[in-house]
């Protein structure tokens, strides 16, 4: 019996480069903020250049489990990304969250 390395190996190199890709976006899909970071090529001290913080803090952050949306947001925007938030729920298309502070000017001039 092969092994699933053996098959791939099997495959027409275009096949191969295409489950590779694949496979590569799958892990970034999961990444923890420290490892976005490193995949970019960034410091923390780089980071904490950007938000104006000392470095510990972005250490501190990068190992918490909960953080706050702000936070997230300023450390997604220091990357040089920006932050949307998704809501997949059962039998709907995927929703895309709005910050309330955004939705409020346009409450106000309604």
């Amino acid at each position: 019996m092969k092994t699933m390395a053996e098959k791939i190996l099997e495959l027409p190199a275009g096949e191969r480069q295409a489950i590779r890709m694949r496979g590569d976006e799958l892990i970034a899909e999961e990444l923890t903020p420290r490892q976005l970071r490193e995949l970019l090529g960034l410091t923390q001290d780089e980071i904490a250049d950007r938000l104006e913080i000392a470095q510990e803090n972005v250490s501190r952050f990068e190992r918490r489990e909960d953080v706050r949306l702000s936070t997230l947001r300023g450390y997604i925007e220091a990357l040089g990304g920006e932050l949307h938030i998704t809501a997949r729920l059962p039998d709907r298309a995927p929703i895309e969250l709005t910050s309330p502070i955004q939705a409020a000017p346009q409450a106000a001039q309604g």
